[in-house]
């Protein structure tokens, strides 16, 4: 599986890295991403999903299902 949220779809940023001598790197700036089981109280259960950490403080704002229907996210298949 791809470094993408499921929720948001963050994924990763190209950016430089400049030194002091303004020396310039191409890098990419990774999400933070974490395995994370959330419950789901329509089905009464848990489901696992791949989430940004911004996506872990929406859910506990809007709502899983909130969330899941904007992103387009199936529950019961997670």
């Amino acid at each position: 599986m791809s470094r993408v949220c499921q929720l948001t779809g963050k994924r990763a940023n190209n950016a430089m890295a400049v030194s002091h001598a303004h020396n310039r790197n191409k890098k990419l700036q990774q999400v933070n991403l974490l395995w994370k089981r959330v419950w789901w109280e329509e089905g009464n259960r848990f489901v696992r999903l791949k989430i940004s950490t911004k996506a872990i403080k929406t859910i506990q704002l809007k709502g899983l299902v909130a969330m899941a229907k904007s992103a387009g996210v199936n529950l019961n298949k997670c």
